[in-house]
C-alpha cells in the first residue's frame, strides 16, 4: 500500500510539473510546495535530484517543438545538406545568455539549497514575482519593442536576458517568465523573447539536471531510477508534426489572448490550432 501511495504522489508530481513547466510560473516552487502537503517519501538529497530530472520531459517537448528552428542543418537533399549559419549563431547566443546563470548556479546553488529552499522563502517569491510581473506588463504595455524578431536578439542582448535568468536560482521565481519579463524590460517583443525563452530552456534545464545528479553521484538504486521516469512527463513521437506547424505557426498556437483593453497578455493554445496539434501531431500529447 505504502509503494502504491508513493507512485501516486510520484504522478502527481509530474502532473504539477507538466502544467507549470509550460506557464510563466515556477514549476520547481511549485512542486516544494506540493510535497510539504503530500510528503514524497524519499530522502532530502533524492528529491532536490528528483525536482529537476523530471523536467527532462518538458525538454523533449520544447525539443520537438522547435526541431526546425533548433537543428541547424537540413538533409532535404542528401547530396547537398544545407548548414543554416543563422541557427548556429541563435545558438552561441544561448551559449552567451547561459554564461551568468551558470556561474551563479555552480557558486551559490549549496547555499540555496541549504537556506531558501522553504515554503516561506518560495510563496513569497512567487507573490513578490508575481505582482513585479503584473507591474512590468502593464509598463511596457504601450511601448514599442525595438527587437522584433528572434535573428535581431544580438550578442549583448543574449548576455542581458541571460543576467535575468539568474533570478530564477531563487526557489518560486519562474525560469521562463524571468527571461521573458527581463528580455520585455530591455526591449525584446513578447514572440522573440518567448522564442529564445524556449532555446534558453533546452541547456539550463540539462546543465541543472547534470549540476543535482553530479551531486547526488548518480548512486541511484533501481526503484530510484523507476521513481524518476516515473515521474517524467514522456513525449510520444509516434506521429511528425505537421508542416503547418513549421516554423512560424508554433508561435502562432502559442498565440497571447488579449484582456478586455486589448493587451496581449497569457500565451494560450488557440483552439484553431490546437485541432492541429491534437489530430496530427499526436507526438505531442503529455503523458504519464
Amino acid at each position: 500500500m505504502a509503494g502504491f501511495l508513493k507512485i501516486l504522489k510520484v504522478i502527481f508530481l509530474g502532473i504539477v510539473e507538466g502544467i507549470t513547466e509550460w506557464l510563466p510560473i515556477s514549476s520547481t516552487g511549485h512542486m516544494l510546495l506540493v510535497d510539504e502537503f503530500i510528503h514524497l517519501n524519499m530522502s532530502k538529497e533524492f528529491k532536490e535530484v528528483f525536482f529537476f530530472v523530471i523536467q527532462f520531459g518538458a525538454i523533449l517537448a520544447v525539443i520537438v517543438l522547435f526541431w526546425h528552428k533548433m537543428f541547424p542543418f537540413q538533409f532535404k537533399d542528401k547530396s547537398k545538406p544545407v548548414v543554416k549559419m543563422n541557427t548556429i549563431v541563435l545558438w552561441l547566443k544561448v551559449v552567451v545568455a547561459c554564461i551568468p546563470g551558470a556561474i551563479v548556479t555552480i557558486l551559490f546553488d549549496n547555499f540555496v539549497e541549504a537556506h531558501l529552499h522553504t515554503p516561506i522563502v518560495i510563496a513569497a517569491a512567487l507573490i513578490v514575482y508575481g505582482v513585479a510581473f503584473i507591474l512590468i506588463e502593464n509598463w511596457n504595455a504601450h511601448r514599442t519593442p525595438r527587437i522584433q524578431k528572434l535573428t535581431d536578439i544580438d550578442f549583448k542582448t543574449a548576455f542581458l536576458i541571460g543576467v535575468f535568468q539568474i533570478l530564477s536560482i531563487i526557489p518560486g521565481t519562474s525560469r521562463s517568465g524571468a527571461t521573458i519579463i527581463g528580455a520585455l524590460l530591455i526591449g525584446v517583443s513578447r514572440v522573440a523573447a518567448a522564442e529564445f525563452t524556449f532555446f534558453l530552456a533546452v541547456p539550463a534545464m540539462v546543465g541543472m539536471s547534470a549540476l543535482k545528479m553530479a551531486k547526488f553521484g548518480f548512486d541511484f538504486t533501481a526503484g530510484e531510477y523507476g521513481i524518476l521516469l516515473l515521474g517524467i512527463p514522456r513525449v510520444d513521437f509516434r506521429h511528425p508534426i505537421p508542416d503547418e506547424l513549421h516554423p512560424q505557426a508554433r508561435l502562432q498556437s502559442l498565440r497571447l489572448v488579449p484582456d478586455r483593453a486589448g493587451r496581449d497578455r497569457t500565451p494560450l493554445l488557440c483552439p484553431e490550432n490546437a485541432g492541429k496539434v491534437n489530430g496530427s501531431v499526436q507526438g505531442l500529447r503529455l503523458l504519464l
